[in-house]
């Protein structure tokens, strides 16, 4: 049987072990656990590496543990702007959405702008008015609102500042454990894929910054920038401080190292997101996988939400950096 991977990240930030209760960090592993197994069924069946990663980036957006879809984050006006990307390997097409505020899964929204119109990139309005035509479910304000994200947003707007889904991870009505740095959240799902067929493929969402003003874009939608896919090298999604992430091109720049330089994937993804990303202050991480199934979840922050399998390799899941 050819080799088939799955991938997929949480986002990344400052997790440490004393920042999580023991129920928070069981439900995180259990959330990340059902969407990666849920993406590898379809792979196992023999299902397109697309198909894998949009069904596991929307089991992430139906969570309200994640930072896209049901549990983004506020804007500072109080509502959500949410972006997400997908990009095929064996054609190089592309799709993505941004600031959209109503579609219950960007994911989706995304992979038919590849799909069913001659555009790479869609931006609200005009993005839900397209997936209203195609028919994508839609929600009302409330069915985005959870309280925790609530609060961050109020947090945010007393101190003034935009924060990368700030505050402490403990979910839904789990007492915090202790205040994390505010700043050190990078708050977005995805996941990459090669199926049976020998094809790449990668997904992205995200709800953005908490507070954030001006119609702000990070690099979760951008091509090249947080997402890309190229049968002849890798598929990368990235999760991180956004505005670093599209200076430095990473999930593209990752892909000419291999393609250019004849790199390795591990060595590819060690030289962008240790050697050039870290030393100008763009903290995160990516999840990736090559045309051989060779699999990477590099990150340079503290933690990164993350888990991976595949044919040639067990289930994994972690979020603390001594975790491989």
């Amino acid at each position: 049987m050819p080799s088939f991977a799955l991938a997929l990240h949480g986002g990344a930030g400052t997790i440490a072990r004393h920042l999580l209760t023991p129920a928070a960090e069981a439900q995180y592993r259990h959330a990340l656990r059902e969407a990666l197994t849920a993406g590898y069924d379809l792979l196992r069946q023999g299902a397109s590496a697309l198909d894998a990663v949009e069904h596991t980036v929307v089991q992430l957006e139906n969570c309200p543990l994640f930072n896209a879809g049901r549990g983004a984050v506020f804007t500072h006006e109080g509502h959500h702007e949410m972006d997400a990307s997908v990009m095929v390997g064996h054609t190089r097409l592309a799709g993505a959405v941004t600031g959209v505020r109503a579609i219950q899964n960007p994911i989706r929204a995304a992979r038919l702008v590849m799909e069913k119109s001659e555009h790479v990139l869609l931006a609200w309005p005009g993005a839900e008015e397209f997936a209203r035509q195609q028919g994508l479910a839609m929600q009302p304000p409330d069915y985005f609102f959870t309280e925790h994200r609530y609060q961050q947003l109020q947090e945010a707007l007393a101190s003034g500042q935009v924060r990368l889904d700030h505050s402490d991870d403990a979910p839904l009505e789990e007492p915090k454990a202790v205040n994390e740095d505010p700043k050190k959240k990078m708050g977005t799902v995805g996941a990459v894929a090669l199926d049976q067929h020998g094809h790449l493929a990668a997904a992205t969402s995200t709800g953005g910054m908490t507070n954030k003003r001006f119609s702000r874009i990070g690099d979760s939608p951008l091509i090249g920038a947080g997402t890309w896919a190229d049968d002849r090298t890798c598929a990368i999604s990235c999760t991180g401080h956004g505005e670093f992430f599209m200076r430095a091109v990473v999930a593209h720049d990752i892909a000419c190292l291999m393609e250019y330089r004849g790199l390795s994937l591990a060595e590819a993804c060690r030289v962008v997101v240790h050697d050039k990303l870290a030393p100008v202050g763009g903290e995160g991480g990516l999840v990736a996988v090559d045309a051989r199934g060779n699999i990477a979840l590099p990150f340079n922050s503290e933690g990164m939400y993350r888990a991976s399998v595949s044919s040639e390799s067990p289930l994994f899941v972690g979020i603390y950096n001594d975790e491989q």
